[in-house]
């Protein structure tokens, strides 16, 4: 990857996410980065030595985090061995990685899908800046992640990942048009198992799928409250209903959302995200109601998608809360989209078992970390 990036727009694939790491501008502060750490169109970030406990949540603006971090933290926590976080307490954590972006070179983060599964609202913050999660081209600097656990108390420890990476450059969002054009020669939504007409409006709208077989089998879970403590390091540990409590559909295939409970809900339709594309799941808008979903929303290249088409899809899980009020919604109705963007080139590498991806058939799945009916 040249240090003056040609004039095409695109998220950089795996193989220039390594080159990029090879040339400094992704660094660690420490111990190199494993392999393990680079996904098709992502690469995986990692805590740092120590955290801080904050009296609420900042942004630098016009200062370092650590020059703003002296008027907010409440002490300081050593994540060598390990340590615990608690609920809707804001923990501020150094990360291992720092950037050296170069002129015309921005980068994004967004929680991992086990993070968003756990309820555990992560945001990258970075020297000089107004924005979360948003880095600037041209970046030159430490990265630092912002933690609340909101349903569980956690326990993590240095060197494990919440959130991850991608660098872009340009403006690499699709157009309905050339969503729909697309879809017409690669569908890139199905339900079931058949290719279906795209909504669009500025994104591909995905609705939620709220109907239960004849064995009554749940729409959904809800976290309870006042659960165990869960180590992240720990997978395929912790049995679901000691943490979960499934969700059934009203008669008429509805259900009323309690204000500021966490629910895992599934889409209706089923997502295909072909090598040339990756897409990311943006909130539910505003306008529409005071519900948030999928605080977890990218999605690599590869998802659901199958070159020999046998995999018509993957449906995806959805991180719902509503806000101040109950919020009742029902089957088929629209509840977030999809942005499509571009890849700079094809990954070497695609979303699916043979790298170890979790979700790549899922259908109502918890996060790695819980075993369901014999399956982590």
């Amino acid at each position: 990857m040249p240090d003056a990036p040609s004039p095409s727009a695109g998220i950089l694939p795996v193989q220039q996410l390594r080159r990029a790491a090879s040339q400094g501008i992704i660094r660690p502060a420490k111990a190199p980065i494993p392999d393990s750490s680079f996904q098709p169109a992502s690469m995986d970030l990692r805590l740092g030595d120590k955290a801080y406990r904050l009296r609420c949540s900042f942004l630098p603006d016009t200062r370092s985090v650590m020059e703003k971090l002296v008027d907010h933290s409440m002490g300081e926590i050593d994540l060598q061995g390990g340590a615990i976080l608690e609920r809707n307490r804001p923990y501020l954590i150094p990360l291992v990685e720092e950037l050296r972006l170069p002129q015309g070179l921005r980068a994004k983060a967004n929680p991992r899908s086990s993070t968003g599964r756990l309820d555990i609202f992560t945001r990258v913050i970075t020297d000089y800046s107004y924005k979360f999660d948003e880095i600037a081209p041209g970046y030159q600097g430490k990265l630092y992640l912002e933690v609340v656990p909101r349903s569980f108390t956690i326990r993590v420890k240095s060197g494990l990942s919440l959130n991850q990476l991608r660098l872009i450059q340009g403006q690499p969002r699709c157009t309905d048009q050339e969503i729909l054009e697309f879809h017409q020669r690669t569908p890139v939504i199905y339900r079931s198992g058949q290719p279906v007409s795209p909504a669009l409006a500025d994104g591909l709208f995905l609705s939620i799928d709220l109907t239960s077989d004849q064995d009554r089998r749940p729409v959904g879970y809800r976290a309870k409250k006042n659960s165990q403590l869960i180590d992240l390091s720990l997978l395929g540990h912790y049995q679901a209903q000691d943490f979960w409590e499934p969700v059934h559909a009203e008669r008429g295939d509805r259900l009323v959302l309690e204000p500021e409970e966490f629910y895992l809900l599934l889409s209706d339709e089923s997502v295909s995200i072909p090598p040339e594309f990756a897409a990311e799941m943006v909130a539910y808008e505003p306008t529409s109601g005071e519900l948030r979903t999928h605080y977890a929303g990218f999605f690599d290249p590869g998802f659901g998608y199958d070159p020999q088409g046998r995999l018509p899809g993957t449906r995806a899980v959805m991180e719902v809360r509503a806000h101040d009020v109950p919020f009742m919604v029902e089957h088929g109705q629209k509840v977030c989209k999809l942005w499509f963007e571009k890849m700079l080139a094809r990954p070497d590498i695609l979303y699916g078992p043979s790298i170890g991806s979790a979700y790549q058939r899922q259908e109502l799945t918890l996060s790695k970390h819980f075993v369901v009916s014999g399956k982590a």
